[in-house]
């Protein structure tokens, strides 16, 4: 029963809500006018397309109407410009910077309220690592041709303010195949350095000694019973020498002054002792520099026929002139022999350079002359095989004048390449002597009694591509124009030098050395047919030969290597000095230790 009241309501309340909307309709409906047809105009931005409501004469003005009628005369088509639109595609990667957890430590000190200015503390300098632990090391090998080689230098170290050290070499090889060729070389000696604020000290005391055999014979008419002599030169050197230390400050003074001397001896009873005393004085004023260099040099020499005293005395001022492009120097070199020979000379003393192309070329000039003092050790050490009572004359280098170029052709490509002519007035050579009655096969030094001409070319390249590859060589061209002799006795007019060291890594290096030199000439002399008439001069050719050697080093760690060492790998029976063989392929090697 009282769900059919509920549902009676609720009808009634519907009908008394509906009925009078539906009258409101249809009297709206009735008052509405009919709509005219009206001509759409054309859109234009000037168009007015609103009309208020009931707009006529009566309620034109009346500002409670709010009711507007909107006519819409086109389709609205929005259009976007390029500028506005978004072509890229958002980034969906998490770009969150990681910010590390700082940490503060704060500072334990005292707040100084004190405004001066306070010294600063030296920062002390990290200490220096070397690859090797010192600079001290000993070597020792063996090798064919009963070789032993040793080699060691011992020193304090890296002190800048003294250093001091000692060294030894020795170098013995012993052949089978040929008589007494037997050649032993050793060599020690102490030296010492300082410093101080203005100058700079140096000595050396050394004693080497040469030991061979007079081992040379022809092989055409050999001896029957042959027994070579000894030979050996044994010389007590010593130098000491102060310098100025050079300090970069303007209009600077600087000199040096040097005294080094020895005493040569040989098996029998040649003797040699020098004195030579030399300086130098130089004045710096801007571009500008003037000096002197000068020496005396003191030398006597004894043999079993003669006792000489041959002595020169040197003074060379000069002036010099350096600028960004040039560098000339300016001088004469003024000598004076006095002893056995008492003759006085001026010579030129100059020389030009100029920069044709900036850091890749320079063109260089040089004019000078020269005493070549005649001396017994000198000649002992290019030609082991003299004899005795050589005579001595001094050479005069009249004039030398060189022109060439230097300079770089590429990066770490360097060379230079000179022509010259020399004029030497008692030019000395080396013959064979095999007339001798008391010591056979040995050589004396002869000279050309007039003025020699020699024309040349000079040659050298050196590539450095890295620390680690080093190419270089050198190439001599000699021409000769003799004044009284026939050849240019024993004087190459070619030779060539080369050589490389390679690192090819940290541990391991190897180093390869080419000589060849062109033929020489040599003589002997045969009993003439007739007894008045000189002996018949024989003209011997030397030919040319090449000597390629080469040697290996690997570090087994910082202390302990080894080494290895091949010389004559061509195996050739070279002869530097005719029927004076050298050794032929020979090998040695060994181990060192740095400590």
């Amino acid at each position: 029963m009282k769900f059919k009241y509920i549902y009676a309501l609720l009808t009634l309340v519907i009908v008394c809500y509906l009925v009078p909307v539906n009258a409101q309709n249809k009297k709206d409906k009735k008052k509405a006018p009919a709509k005219k047809e009206v001509k759409k105009p054309a859109a234009t931005a000037a168009t007015d397309t609103t009309k208020k409501a009931g707009a006529n004469k009566n309620d034109q003005n009346n500002p409670d109407n709010l009711t507007e009628e909107i006519i819409v005369t086109t389709a609205y088509k929005p259009v976007l410009a390029d500028a506005v639109k978004i072509r890229i595609n958002p980034d969906l990667s998490d770009k969150t910077p990681f910010k590390a957890p700082l940490t503060y430590v704060t500072l334990d000190k005292r707040l100084e309220r004190n405004t001066d200015i306070h010294q600063l503390e030296a920062m002390k300098m990290p200490p220096e690592v070397d690859s090797v632990p010192s600079n001290n090391y000993v070597k020792l090998g063996l090798g064919n041709y009963k070789t032993t080689y040793g080699e060691a230098y011992i020193a304090n170290g890296k002190d800048e303010q003294f250093q001091y050290g000692v060294f030894a070499k020795h170098l013995a090889q012993s052949s089978t195949s040929i008589n007494k060729q037997n050649e032993i070389k050793d060599e020690v000696g102490v030296f010492g350095r300082t410093t101080t604020d203005d100058n700079a000290f140096f000595g050396q005391i050394g004693y080497n000694r040469l030991g061979t055999y007079l081992y040379g014979f022809d092989p055409a008419n050999p001896p029957g019973t042959f027994n070579p002599a000894a030979q050996h030169f044994s010389t007590l050197s010593g130098e000491g020498e102060i310098t100025k230390r050079f300090k970069d400050t303007t209009n600077e003074f600087t000199y040096a002054v040097k005294l080094n001397g020895y005493l040569w001896n040989d098996a029998f009873q040649a003797k040699e002792n020098n004195l030579v005393l030399t300086g130098f004085l130089n004045e710096t004023i801007d571009q500008f520099y003037a000096g002197l260099n000068a020496s005396l040099d003191l030398s006597t020499q004894n043999d079993s026929l003669y006792s000489y005293n041959n002595s020169l005395l040197r003074l060379n001022p000069y002036l010099k002139f350096q600028g960004d492009f040039y560098k000339i120097d300016a001088g004469l070199n003024l000598v004076r022999e006095f002893g056995q020979f008492s003759s006085p000379y001026i010579f030129p003393a100059v020389k030009a350079e100029l920069q044709v192309i900036p850091k890749y070329l320079r063109l260089f000039a040089e004019v000078k002359g020269d005493v070549d003092k005649a001396s017994l050790r000198d000649f002992a050490d290019e030609n082991p095989f003299i004899g005795q009572n050589i005579n001595l004359i001094n050479s005069v280098d009249r004039l030398d004048l060189t022109i060439g170029l230097k300079g770089m052709l590429a990066p770490g490509l360097g060379f230079k390449a000179d022509i010259f002519r020399n004029s030497v007035k008692n030019l000395a050579m080396f013959v064979s002597n095999f007339n001798t009655t008391d010591i056979n096969n040995t050589f004396q030094v002869i000279y050309d009694g007039g003025n020699s001409r020699i024309t040349g070319f000079n040659g050298e390249l050196d590539f450095k591509a890295s620390d680690d590859f080093d190419l270089f060589g050198r190439v001599e061209f000699r021409d000769y124009v003799m004044a009284t002799q026939t050849e240019p006795w024993n004087l190459p007019k070619f030779k060539l030098t080369a050589g490389t060291v390679i690192h090819i890594t940290d541990q391991l290096s190897i180093n390869a050395t080419l000589l060849y030199r062109g033929s020489t000439f040599d003589r002997t002399f045969t009993a003439p047919a007739l007894l008045t008439d000189p002996p018949v001069e024989n003209i011997i050719t030397i030919k040319g030969f090449a000597d390629l050697s080469g040697g290996v080093e690997y570090k087994l760690n910082d202390r302990f290597s080894i080494f290895g060492q091949v010389n004559n790998i061509l195996n050739t029976t070279n002869q530097v000095w005719l029927y004076y063989p050298n050794y032929g392929f020979n090998i040695f090697g060994g181990v060192g230790f740095h400590f």
